[in-house]
Formats: structure tokens, sequence, C-alpha cells
């Protein structure tokens, strides 16, 4: 089985309001074809952020009309397509409600979160009645990086650097936030399933584990019970396309083949058997291969 982790789609009241997003965004009939194509047997579809809700008025607006035309989609594909709900994180109040409506009501089977909302990060309290019920009724928390004023956007704005550096470390200071604010430990149950390998979560490994005993020794840091990397082990990444070998490794060191799952991010990237070989490629075996390529998200949805 190959299950699509990570791919988008959105509804066409949000590509155009919103910038950089165009009409394949919004092509469900070419991702069907390209799934057959590439044998993809059910994919994931979250929401990429985008910066719509400045023109429709609110972040509500947008989770409304996402969800809404989302599942449509996952009722004419029940068997394609996992929705993962975007929640109104404006809005204390209907965010919990939209989450019960999503997973309910609509049939979604996650959530998808943005590394950050103005400077906010997951670790906010506002969050936490959310994190209880995903941990409660098993829905996974899929964490995509902010592309609205990611962390370092107020001090270089760049069509470049923006997307290479700074999403990668606004999804990898969100993922250390959830360290150190304990929701990690204090929230277990949760499934959080962070894009594009979490950032630098896996490279930074060894540095977190090293400054943090050193720091403790000075007792110049709060005591997290267990090295960070205890933590990190409990995440899912998923690998966004990539093909770097050397990312695979690090992930398999730190979070082994039973927390990666295989990712495309169509249609931002559309080298789909690349991304399939990078895994198969991998010196590992075959039935480690399997759960990356589709095993691990199987379970995660109980498909």
């Amino acid at each position: 089985m190959l299950i699509d982790a990570h791919s988008h789609w959105l509804p066409d009241e949000i590509i155009t309001n919103a910038h950089f997003f165009h009409k394949g965004w919004g092509d469900i009939d070419a991702q069907i074809e390209m799934m057959e194509w590439a044998g993809i047997d059910a994919a994931v579809l979250s929401y990429p952020t985008s910066d719509a809700y400045l023109k429709l008025g609110s972040l509500s607006q947008v989770a409304h009309i996402y969800n809404d035309n989302v599942a449509q989609i996952i009722k004419r594909y029940p068997r394609r397509f996992i929705g993962a709900a975007v929640l109104p994180v404006d809005n204390v109040i209907d965010m919990l409600e939209e989450f019960k409506r999503a997973t309910g009501e609509l049939g979604f089977k996650a959530i998808s979160l943005a590394s950050s909302y103005n400077g906010i990060y997951l670790d906010d309290k506002m969050f936490l009645p959310v994190y209880k019920e995903a941990g409660e009724k098993g829905i996974p928390v899929f964490v995509h990086p902010q592309i609205v004023n990611p962390i370092g956007f107020e001090r270089v704005k760049d069509p470049l650097l923006t997307p290479v550096i700074e999403y990668v470390f606004d999804t990898t200071i969100s993922a250390g936030k959830l360290l150190m604010s304990d929701i990690l430990r204090q929230y277990p149950k949760v499934k959080f399933v962070f894009a594009h390998f979490a950032g630098a979560v896996c490279y930074l490994k060894q540095r977190f584990d090293a400054t943090y005993a050193m720091l403790r020794s000075i007792n110049f840091v709060k005591d997290l019970q267990a090295p960070p990397s205890d933590y990190f082990r409990n995440i899912y990444v998923d690998t966004s396309g990539d093909t770097t070998k050397a990312n695979f490794t690090l992930a398999l060191e730190l979070m082994g083949p039973k927390r990666i799952l295989w990712g495309s991010d169509w249609p931002a990237k559309k080298d789909i058997a690349a991304g399939v070989k990078a895994v198969q490629d991998l010196d590992i075996s075959v039935e480690d291969k399997q759960n990356i390529l589709g095993g691990n998200a199987g379970k995660l949805f109980a498909l």
C-alpha cells in the first residue's frame, strides 16, 4: 500500500484570494490521474497555509470554506482521500466546535495546523482543548510550515531565503516549543505529524541533548525529566517529497522507521517517482520501506 501523507488541494475561493497559488492547486482530477499513474492508494489532503484570510476577513472564514469543500471530495472519493481539517484559530470557542464538526459530521480523520500564527506557536494554551480531544479520539495533528510571516520574516524578506530557511525554522521552533512547554510529555497520545522531517529537529538531535545536559548541570534550564530526543522520538515526520538520503538517515536515527511517513508535497512537487525511489534505495529492511511508504500511515488512520 502506498499512502501519500502530504498533499494539498485548495478550493477556488481560497486560490483567487491568495498570493502564490494557481488553478493547479485546485485540480483534483489531475491529482487522481497522478495517483493512478504512481500507484498511490490514498492521500492526505492538508492545508498548505495561505494569506487568503486577509481578503476573506478571517481565518474562521477560510476554515469553513476549506473544510466544506474538502468534505465534498472525501464524500466523492471516500477510499482515495483522507481529510485534515483546518481550525479557526482566531476564534477559540469555534476552534473546538469546528474540530468536532469536521471529525464528526464531515468525515475528516485528521486536523491541519500551521507551525505558528502571527508569532503564536502551538504551545499556546488555546490549543490544549484541541490536543485533549485529538488524543482521546486518536485524531492525528498535521503541522505544516507557516508561510505568512514565519520566524525571521521581519528581518529578511527574500523569495528564496524565506521558503528555504524561514519555513524550515518556523517548523523547528514549533516542535521545540511543544517540547519546552511539556506538551509532548503531557499529551503523549497526540500524534503530531510534522512536515519536511520536522524542519531541522533531526539534524539538531545531538545539540539538543548535549546542550540540555550541560544546562541542567548548572540548573539553567528546567527539568524535562528526559533528554529532548526522547520526546522527539514520539512525533511523526513526513518526507514532503524530499529525496536527500542524509535527511532520511537522520530521521531514521532519531525517530526510527515506524515514525516516518512518505509524502509527495503535491502539487508543489511533481517528481513522485523520485520520492518513492528515495525510500526504496534506503539500506533498511523491506518491511521498514513498506511501513514508510504506507504501512505507518495505514496504522495511523486505522485503514
